[in-house]
């Protein structure tokens, strides 16, 4: 790996409009579970698949068990951003990373110091009526219990993308420009199997698509660099 990692560092050192996309893996290493590893989300036993209680459907449906599952399972109190985090907002500072496109929900790209953070799924540090769109701060659905109502007598939902829900339109749109520009792309940390989020490394017309990621991907056979690793271990050295 020694002279993959002595590749990446080269490469960022000659670049100066690098875009990073990240997934669950760029977060696992703060102690935030992601969902399809063994350890995973998707691995533990609830009385439906998680991929059903955060949909919009189920949601609406019974929102006191989504609201069950959702504070034991996407709310982590206490994460702090890791070597990954912080080297990538170094790179911002730095004048190389224009932008990160995320998709994690627990804003630990902006707690590190990085400003150009296009949250693709949305964050759980934000929350809004779902009737009337009165914003509220995230300790009022991230504790306590039970389902938390506006004084409209809507329901406080997280800003979070759920199963069955378009993504952010102006998120996206941007995304692709910042892609389409960037002179080298790294992706990290994801499996790139969630769609559409995934599909925005097709946009990329440079020569220096970079994947870090502990297992394969089904786009390995584009990337013109592959260092296999934990991403926190693998910024740490450059």
């Amino acid at each position: 790996m020694a002279s993959e990692i002595e590749t990446l560092r080269r490469w960022i050192a000659e670049s100066d409009n690098i875009v990073f996309f990240g997934g669950a893996g760029v977060s696992t290493e703060s102690g935030i579970p992601d969902f399809r590893s063994v350890d995973g989300l998707y691995n533990q036993k609830w009385a439906y698949p998680p991929e059903t209680i955060l949909s919009h459907s189920f949601f609406e449906r019974d929102p006191a068990e989504f609201y069950r599952f959702y504070r034991e399972k996407l709310v982590v109190h206490g994460a702090k951003p890791n070597p990954a985090h912080l080297r990538l907002a170094q790179m911002e500072r730095e004048g190389k990373l224009r932008a990160i496109l995320t998709q994690n929900i627990d804003g630990l790209h902006q707690a590190a110091g990085s400003r150009e953070v296009l949250e693709l799924h949305g964050s759980t540090l934000r929350c809004y009526c779902a009737r009337c769109g009165k914003r509220y701060p995230p300790e009022y659905i991230n504790e306590g219990t039970g389902v938390p109502r506006c004084g409209c007598g809507g329901i406080v939902r997280p800003d979070v993308v759920l199963y069955e829900e378009p993504l952010d339109q102006d998120i996206l749109q941007k995304s692709v420009k910042y892609i389409r520009q960037a002179d080298m792309l790294i992706i990290g940390g994801t499996s790139l199997a969630v769609y559409p989020a995934a599909g925005l490394i097709n946009y990329y017309r440079g020569h220096k698509l970079v994947l870090v990621n502990r297992g394969a991907t089904p786009r390995d056979a584009e990337a013109d660099l592959i260092v296999r690793g934990n991403i926190g271990e693998v910024f740490s050295q450059v």
